[in-house]
C-alpha cells in the first residue's frame, strides 16, 4: 500500500527538487501544496500522511502550519524542508511536533536516512506519482536567494545569539526608475545608512546594496556589545561590520549553489542619514537596466530592520541564467 506524501513549498523549483530527492521504489501517492492553506486542506483529505514542509511561505508560513496540525491533532508526519538553518529554527520547530530538520538544497541521502530513521517504507515500485508544476527561471533565482539569505543568517543569528526573521526573495528586472521607486519602498520615507560591495565572478558583475533605517543603529550597537557615546565613526564600523558578515555569506551562499567564485571588493560607505533617492546618484548610467534580488529582514525583539539588495549588471545575465538553469536541472 503506498504512502501519502505531500509536499509543501510555495517554490515550484523547491516543490521538483525534494520530489526528485525522494527516494526511487518508495512507493508513495504524491501530491503538492503551494502555501499553507493548500497543505492543511491537503492533509485533512488523507493526501499527507507524511509532509516535507517549507517555513518561509507567503500568507500561511510553515511555523503556523505546524501550529494548527498540533491544536487540530491532524494525522500527519512532518518534516520540515528549509533554506533558514538557524538553530533556533531547529528548536521551534521540533517543538511544534516536527519530526526532524532538512536544510535545502536538500539531498537524496538525507530524505532516505529519515524515511530509514521513521521507518516510513520499502522500497518496492513507485507509483501513483505527480509531476510538479513547471518551473520558470525566475523561480530559480527566488530559491536560490531563499537557500543563500538562509546561510546569511544562521551565521549572523550565531556571531550574535538572535534569531532573524527570514525574508521571501523578490527577483525583478527594473528599469533605473523602477530601482529608484523600491529603494523607496524599502525606505519607507526615513533617512537611511547604505553600505555597497561590488563583486565579481566569470562573467558577471554587480554590487551588493545593504540598507539600514535610521532606528537600526543603537540596537545593532547593542548586540555587537558597545558601550559608551554612539558617535558617528562607531556608527560606521558598525555597519562594516554587519554588511560585512551579510554580504559575503550569502554571496558565498549563492556561488556554492551554481558553481561560481565570486570576488569582492572592500565594503564602502554609500550614504548616512541620506534620503534614498541619493543613493543611486552617483551610478546614473551603471544601473539602467538591472536584475535585482531583493531580501529584506528583520532581527526579532530588536529594532533592526535591513534590506540586502544584489544588483547584477545586465550583461551578467546570459552567465546567470545558465548557471541557475543548470541547478534547476
Amino acid at each position: 500500500m503506498s504512502t501519502a506524501v505531500l509536499i509543501c513549498d510555495d517554490s515550484a523549483f523547491a516543490r521538483r527538487q525534494i520530489a526528485r530527492a525522494l527516494p526511487e521504489g518508495w512507493e508513495v501517492s504524491l501530491s503538492f501544496a503551494a502555501n499553507g492553506q493548500e497543505c492543511l486542506e491537503a492533509i485533512r483529505a488523507g493526501r499527507g500522511e507524511v509532509v516535507f514542509l517549507d517555513l518561509n511561505m507567503p500568507e500561511m508560513d510553515g511555523y503556523q502550519v505546524l501550529e494548527i496540525i498540533r491544536r487540530e491533532d491532524l494525522p500527519t508526519m512532518v518534516f520540515v524542508v528549509s533554506g533558514d538553518i538557524q538553530p533556533e529554527a531547529h528548536k521551534r520547530v521540533l517543538q511544534l511536533g516536527a519530526l526532524d530538520f532538512l536544510k535545502k538544497p536538500v539531498r537524496p541521502e538525507h530524505v532516505a536516512a529519515v524515511i530509514d530513521k521513521y521507518g516510513l517504507g520499502e522500497v518496492p515500485q513507485q507509483v501513483d506519482t505527480v509531476e510538479p508544476d513547471a518551473v520558470d527561471l525566475w523561480d530559480g533565482y527566488r530559491e536560490v536567494a531563499n537557500v543563500a539569505m538562509g546561510r546569511a543568517a544562521d551565521l549572523l543569528a550565531r556571531l550574535l545569539g538572535i534569531f532573524v526573521v527570514m525574508p521571501i526573495p523578490n527577483v525583478h528586472m527594473l528599469s533605473r526608475s523602477e530601482l529608484e521607486m523600491a529603494l523607496e519602498d524599502i525606505a519607507r520615507g526615513e533617512r537611511v545608512s547604505a553600505v555597497c560591495q561590488g563583486f565579481i565572478a566569470p562573467g558577471v558583475a554587480g554590487e551588493a546594496l545593504l540598507i539600514f533605517n535610521e532606528s537600526s543603529m543603537r540596537d545593532i550597537a547593542r548586540l555587537l556589545k558597545q558601550e559608551g557615546p554612539l558617535n558617528e565613526a562607531l556608527q560606521v564600523e558598525l555597519l562594516m561590520d554587519i554588511a560585512s558578515i551579510l554580504i559575503s555569506a550569502c554571496l558565498k551562499g549563492i556561488a556554492e549553489q551554481v558553481d561560481l567564485s565570486f570576488s569582492q571588493g572592500p565594503p564602502q560607505l554609500l550614504g548616512r542619514h541620506v534620503q534614498v533617492k541619493d543613493l543611486l546618484r552617483n551610478d546614473a548610467r551603471r544601473w539602467q537596466q538591472t536584475l535585482a534580488i531583493e531580501m529584506g529582514c528583520k532581527i526579532e525583539r530588536h529594532e533592526i530592520n535591513c534590506d540586502l539588495l544584489l544588483l547584477f549588471t545586465e550583461d551578467s545575465r546570459p552567465s546567470l541564467n545558465e548557471c541557475v538553469s543548470c541547478v534547476m536541472g
